[in-house]
């Protein structure tokens, strides 16, 4: 045992550490460790939109453009207010003439699970951008086809991992009430395929510390979105999955990288191009500097944007390498180099070498449910002269598809598919629809067709249009039918993320129990400026949310404040009621 010296030999030893201690730095954090930055905590009341939603304010009067952010609070854009909760109740659409669902009374609860999508984890000072397409080439609000895009440009591009980072800490909140059994993200985590993007998202789920800037790192000591901070990590019990999505492998989300975009991303000099959202050709016509958001500026402006012509030399910017594009295969071989389970979450080693992005897992051992998650964005090499935000299938993909919805149903499991891109909800040639080229694999109309041949399917679930919707597809008989649940945008408004409950009723039908929820942002903190600037987003670019069914079908409800929630009701065949009559956890047990 070593000697004790006494309190005048003790102190000045004491004081000395605490002298160090002190120039050290310390700060509360997720972690306790000293030295470290702080973190965001969220508000205390965590609440579902069954109890009460967020509702924009009116428009103001005054017309602005979206780039003047600081203009926001002067004409008071980006005010909002709590309104009441949204519940659609029971929705019979699949199930037989004349049931209206009286008898569902919920016996066992077989599944529960979350999804976040579309959360465009955006390195805003990289040189290979489009933010100069948004508002500055189309300022007539209404007229501009890409006005409306704001995965080009938006005020939240600086917040995107805050957003992700508070609705995570709502997830751990919810799971300590009622826990999760898996989480998925169903695509488009990055803007546009770079490393620094992937990792931040990565890292944000692993409770990691982030610097969210890039190059030049420029005001991480004064600018709210700029500092570094301690993410608060996922619940370490919940597996969490992913899903690839268009923004994950191509440029913006539209075009193949190629080698001139490729060395666009670790360049010193903002990008020039054509309108390359018009017709992809433009790429090769330097006519616009695109422009990079300045992060030494509270309200990141927009700099080095505009004709070329205006500019007597390139605007530079600090080259990063942490920017560089990843390929499918080197996308998602990252999702093994993090802490949180399942290793590759999802993803298979082999699989990942061939790009081949496309996998299913059985959540619950004790349960026959399976998830199939499918890669349905389009190939690097599909020759498509347009934008790449369609749905698509190769022939391999389609296949894979078949076989593992036939060997569910010999298995008797009942199953989900998670995708990106949802289907039967987009006019023929829209942007977000199915590809029509006859490079497709199958037509939309045979996919669905193919999925009605399978009583035990549930549903499709899928992000990409930043929407909250949900869609009944009858089957030609009621046990044959199945929904679609479309789960919005966690960057834009309304910046949700959804839960799935799925349920064994008395009578032997399934509910599904889906609820929208907003990220229990606290005021004051980089989140809550998220949410503010996603309803200024709302306010002036005026896209209508309200109106999520451009093909006018029926079986497509209103979202009076962006979220929707409801019980979906599904008839099982006989075989399947005797194989899970006694399974899940008994409700009010």
């Amino acid at each position: 045992m070593k000697p004790f010296y006494g309190f005048k030999s003790f102190w000045p030893v004491f004081l000395m550490g605490a002298l160090v201690f002190f120039l050290m730095g310390y700060s509360k954090t997720h972690a306790g460790q000293p030295g470290e930055p702080e973190g965001y905590p969220i508000a205390s009341d965590v609440f579902t939109t069954r109890q009460k939603t967020v509702v924009p304010d009116p428009t103001p009067s005054k017309t602005i453009l979206l780039d003047e952010v600081s203009k926001y609070t002067q004409y008071g854009y980006g005010n909002w207010h709590y309104g009441k909760g949204i519940d659609d109740g029971k929705r019979t659409d699949i199930m037989p003439a004349g049931y209206a669902g009286a008898s569902a009374a919920r016996k066992a609860r077989l599944l529960t699970f979350f999804t976040m999508t579309d959360i465009h984890i955006t390195d805003k000072e990289s040189p290979s951008q489009l933010i100069y397409l948004q508002q500055l080439v189309y300022p007539s609000k209404g007229k501009a086809p890409w006005a409306f895009v704001t995965s080009i440009y938006s005020p939240i591009m600086p917040y995107t991992t805050h957003v992700l980072d508070a609705a995570v800490q709502t997830v751990n909140a919810l799971h300590k009430k009622s826990p999760f059994d898996f989480g998925i993200s169903l695509g488009d985590t990055c803007n546009s395929t770079q490393y620094n993007e992937l990792r931040w998202y990565i890292d944000v789920l692993d409770g990691k510390v982030i610097t969210p800037s890039s190059g030049a790192h420029a005001g991480t000591d004064t600018i709210d979105y700029q500092k570094p901070y301690h993410t608060a990590g996922l619940d370490k019990s919940i597996p969490w999955y992913q899903t690839m999505g268009n923004h994950d492998h191509f440029w913006i989300g539209s075009l193949p990288v190629n080698e001139f975009l490729r060395k666009s991303c670790v360049s010193d000099t903002v990008i020039a191009m054509g309108d390359v959202l018009a017709d992809a050709r433009n790429i090769s016509k330097p006519d616009y500097y695109m422009g990079i958001l300045d992060g030494s500026t509270p309200y990141a402006d927009i700099k080095g944007a505009g004709p070329v012509g205006m500019f007597g030399s390139p605007p530079k910017v600090v080259a990063d390498p942490d920017r560089r594009s990843l390929s499918r295969t080197e996308w998602m071989k990252e999702f093994f180099a993090t802490s949180s389970k399942p290793a590759g979450h999802g993803f298979s080693l082999t699989d990942a070498k061939n790009g081949f992005a496309c996998y299913s897992f059985v959540p619950k051992s004790t349960v026959p449910i399976k998830v199939i998650v499918l890669d349905d964005t389009q190939r690097e090499d599909d020759g498509s002269p347009d934008i790449h935000g369609h749905g698509f299938l190769d022939r391999a993909r389609y296949d894979w598809l078949k076989k593992e919805l036939a060997d569910g149903q010999a298995a008797g499991q009942l199953m989900i598919v998670a995708a990106h891109v949802p289907i039967g909800v987009e006019k023929a040639g829209s942007e977000v629809g199915w590809w029509t080229d006859p490079k497709n694999g199958v037509s939309e109309a045979g996919l669905v067709g193919e999925l009605q041949k399978y009583p035990n399917f549930l549903m499709w679930i899928a992000g990409h249009r930043h929407l909250n919707v949900v869609k009944a597809f009858p089957g030609a008989v009621p046990e044959n039918g199945f929904w679609q649940v479309e789960t919005a945008s966690l960057r834009d408004f309304p910046q949700e993320f959804r839960t799935f409950e799925i349920y064994l009723n008395t009578d032997n039908t399934i509910s599904i129990v889906t609820t929208d929820v907003d990220p229990a942002v606290r005021e004051g903190t980089p989140a809550a400026r998220s949410r503010s600037y996603a309803v200024a987003t709302q306010q002036i670019i005026n896209a209508d949310i309200y109106v999520a069914n451009p093909t006018g079908d029926p079986r497509v409800k209103p979202m009076p404040t962006g979220s929707y929630n409801a019980e979906l009701l599904k008839k099982l065949n006989p075989g399947m009621i005797d194989r899970i009559k006694d399974l899940g956890a008994p409700v009010g047990k």
